[in-house]
């Protein structure tokens, strides 16, 4: 898996276009959150009953070997769902409408997908104890706070943000399923997230199209991205 240390330069260009971005696009805000909020949905997001539907399939999947990729491919998702989820959260007690309303939880449901994977494979978790915002790996500590500052510019900064979290996630998931998975629960797993990120990037990019910005991808290939938002 690629480690997220890249992420700073992406947040480089975040912060860069969020300064140069005109005032006037954050003085309608208000208006543009009211539309925002009435067309996007967050259709990821499983009921009770499609979620236990899930575990159910993966109870009959095999528990097998577990490879030492895969092994830190799952410490390492747990958390990076859960920064998402936290960031998402952060962001919406400052921009209260639309996807940073719906989507986290959605990710509650990634993270809670993953600590299964964690329990079936009697793995510690790294996100138990831990408080909004808190980590075990240093690197997501250190991601969370430049995210949570660099989205609290404003809402197109808060926007971009999730947008690159979201091509992180696909890229680290598509990554893990390219070269490290074999076992088939956590294929499962890793593809039912993979349409998830797809999902909430595209609601993000929708919002921030509301907003006269057209989002170019920061971390995935641009056909691949066009790919993604087309659907």
């Amino acid at each position: 898996m690629k480690k997220n240390s890249i992420w700073l330069i992406y947040l480089a260009v975040i912060v860069i276009a969020a300064i140069n971005l005109s005032l006037t696009a954050c003085e309608k805000t208000e208006d543009l959150q009211d539309t925002a909020e009435a067309k996007t949905n967050n259709p990821s997001t499983m009921d009770s009953s499609e979620q236990e539907s899930l575990f159910i399939h993966l109870e009959s999947l095999p528990v097998e070997e577990l490879s030492e990729e895969e092994f830190e491919g799952l410490l390492y998702l747990r958390e990076e769902e859960k920064l998402a989820r936290d960031t998402y959260l952060f962001l919406y007690e400052l921009f209260p409408f639309g996807p940073f309303r719906n989507i986290p939880k959605s990710e509650q449901q990634h993270m809670d997908a993953v600590k299964f994977l964690l329990g079936r494979y009697n793995i510690e978790d790294p996100a138990e104890g831990k408080e909004y915002g808190e980590f075990e790996n240093s690197e997501l500590q250190d991601l969370y706070n430049d995210l949570t500052e660099s989205g609290s510019e404003n809402v197109i900064a808060a926007l971009k943000v999730g947008a690159l979290i979201e091509e992180t996630d696909i890229r680290d998931l598509q990554y893990e399923l390219d070269n490290n998975v074999d076992n088939q629960d956590i294929s499962f797993v890793y593809n039912n997230l993979l349409k998830g990120s797809e999902n909430h990037l595209r609601a993000f990019t929708r919002v921030l199209r509301n907003y006269g910005v057209e989002y170019e991808p920061v971390i995935l290939p641009y056909e691949y991205y066009k790919e993604i938002i087309s659907e």
